[in-house]
């Protein structure tokens, strides 16, 4: 908490107070081509990851992307040196989101050089993006963002229960098409069994097993009608919480004329009486929801 202090920050460096407006703020041009140039470099590192997976390009150009997965290693470790040093908060930035990501998306590179094949997990590095929405000014959506993610914790219980029914269900059909069909049809064991009914019951189809008897075959034309009945049943749970979420928002925006209740998060004005309306206080709508 003391690096916080005014007496701290007075005794700054303009250098440090100037590397951290250029690293931290989007507000100034500075800032905004740093973060731009940071996008570019975060894609590209990515796609190398990509593209070294390949293994016609690994053969040709293996050595130079190597070479280049080293320099954007070296660069970003530069950048978050920077980040460090030029942060208000050094070790809330250190512990922050942002902070951990911007740390494992160069670690790979260095335990790479003691654990073969580490350097494939730096695609992390595209949880950098997530900046995208600070550097393009969408932090306002964030808010809808924060809607859906309350929405799921909210259907996590139902969705749940309804994930174990079905995994039941599954079970069930499994051991039925094992003593059915049995180990001459492709059905050597009740766990294949249950791997052909999730396949089935979720449309997918993959065909590698197929029932030959005629009543295994009545009982795929059964699960594959249960898969079409209840694969929508998520979806409406979730929807009908999302629902009441936006409405409980709703009701947060009172008129202070008419009183009305119910208006749309981004509404200026009164839809009965056209009054000007509050902005919606975030902490208000935290505690609410």
């Amino acid at each position: 908490m003391s690096e916080s202090t005014p007496e701290k920050i007075d005794s700054e460096s303009p250098f440090k107070r100037q590397l951290r407006t250029i690293i931290f703020g989007t507000d100034t041009p500075a800032g905004r081509y740093f973060d731009i140039a940071l996008m570019i470099c975060i894609v590209l590192s990515v796609g190398l990851v990509f593209l070294d997976t390949v293994e016609a390009v690994h053969r040709d150009y293996g050595d130079l992307i190597l070479v280049l997965e080293w320099g954007f290693t070296i660069v970003f470790t530069i950048e978050y040196g920077l980040r460090l040093y030029s942060a208000t908060h050094t070790v809330l930035y250190a512990r922050s989101f942002y902070g951990l990501v911007d740390l494992l998306s160069i670690l790979p590179s260095y335990l790479a050089l003691f654990i073969p094949g580490a350097n494939f997990t730096l695609v992390i590095r595209v949880l950098r993006l997530f900046r995208i929405f600070r550097v393009l000014k969408l932090l306002r959506y964030l808010s809808e963002g924060n809607v859906l993610l309350r929405a799921m914790m909210q259907s996590s219980r139902k969705v749940f229960l309804f994930f174990f029914s079905v995994s039941l269900i599954i079970m069930v059909l499994g051991a039925v098409m094992y003593v059915v069909e049995g180990p001459e049809n492709g059905f050597s064991s009740i766990p294949k069994s249950v791997y052909w009914t999730i396949v089935t019951l979720t449309t997918v189809g993959y065909g590698d097993i197929t029932p030959k008897t005629g009543l295994g075959q009545a009982i795929a034309a059964f699960t594959m009608l249960l898969g079409y009945s209840i694969i929508a049943i998520p979806t409406g749970i979730l929807t009908a919480e999302i629902s009441q979420e936006v409405g409980r928002h709703r009701d947060l925006r009172s008129c202070n004329q008419c009183h009305k209740l119910g208006h749309e998060l981004d509404a200026m004005y009164c839809s009965r009486c056209g009054c000007e309306l509050d902005m919606l206080d975030s902490s208000t709508a935290k505690n609410e929801s």
